[in-house]
């Protein structure tokens, strides 16, 4: 299902998707879940991008969770809840299991279900004037275990229990301090962002395809982990023509061109 709320951009080998709301701070209706859902899996199947970014239009919000004005009609029973919720569940699934470098550029406000998409990405980088929240327990919303564990896993119990059970809004620099982000920009973000997903997408594709299988497994549960695949995508790469061309381009003092293959 297309949306002009959601848009998407492809070009040297980075890929784009947009939320573009502005005028309700990039609040986002099942129509956008469904639009970006479809976006994430042909980003996925192109083979040609490297790297995945996720942003906001309008310069004052990444994603401001869920469009409030649309509860009565989209989350207004339990039928509705469910498919809802199942749709965000998609998006973010797609983002945490996609096998591509994923970056949040965020700008402004990242509330709740935003803040829960940004977590699923691997690299998170924020303007200065970024606000961060997940105001479930102000709205007597049900929260899924898979969205707070992420949170758990990324900045620990006492923190999300912090954040939660409060429902406060931590500004940039809390957010930096305690993990939720890697970096601040005042105003060089979007700049930053895609010089660094640039020079990312000239990186070895297998070598990074292998990296994030393993950072992944490794942050599962000992019993529950793939070790056979997470050796198979390593040996992968070092039988590659890419592990060829890496090592000749080392030698050679030259820029690589890696292939993916």
């Amino acid at each position: 299902m297309a949306t002009d709320k959601i848009l998407t951009e492809v070009k040297d080998g980075i890929g784009r998707l947009i939320f573009n709301n502005p005028k309700k701070h990039n609040a986002v209706s099942l129509e956008m879940w469904r639009s970006a859902e479809n976006a994430l899996k042909t980003f996925e199947d192109d083979d040609s991008i490297r790297v995945v970014i996720l942003s906001g239009a309008g310069g004052k919000s990444f994603v401001s969770g869920a469009d409030i004005s649309k509860f009565n009609t989209e989350r207004g029973n339990k039928e509705s809840i469910f498919e809802y919720n199942h749709r965000v569940s998609m998006v973010n699934n797609l983002v945490v299991r996609m096998r591509k470098p994923t970056i949040a550029q965020i700008e402004g406000y990242c509330i709740g279900g935003g803040l829960g998409l940004a977590i699923c990405c691997d690299i998170r980088f924020c303007s200065q004037k970024s606000k961060f929240s997940l105001p479930a327990a102000k709205l007597g919303l049900g929260y899924p275990f898979d969205n707070l564990k992420r949170l758990v896993d990324l900045v620990g119990p006492a923190v999300t229990s912090d954040i939660t059970f409060s429902a406060r809004k931590l500004d940039a620099e809390e957010a930096l301090r305690v993990g939720l982000v890697q970096k601040i920009f005042d105003d060089n973000l979007h700049q930053y962002v895609d010089d660094y997903a640039v020079e990312m997408s000239k990186n070895a594709p297998l070598t990074i395809k292998s990296m994030k299988f393993n950072i992944g497994e490794a942050q599962k549960d000992q019993n529950d982990r793939n070790l056979e695949m997470a050796k198979l995508l390593v040996e992968e790469a070092f039988s590659s023509d890419d592990y060829i061309e890496g090592t000749s381009a080392f030698m050679e003092k030259r820029p690589p061109l890696f292939r993916g293959k």
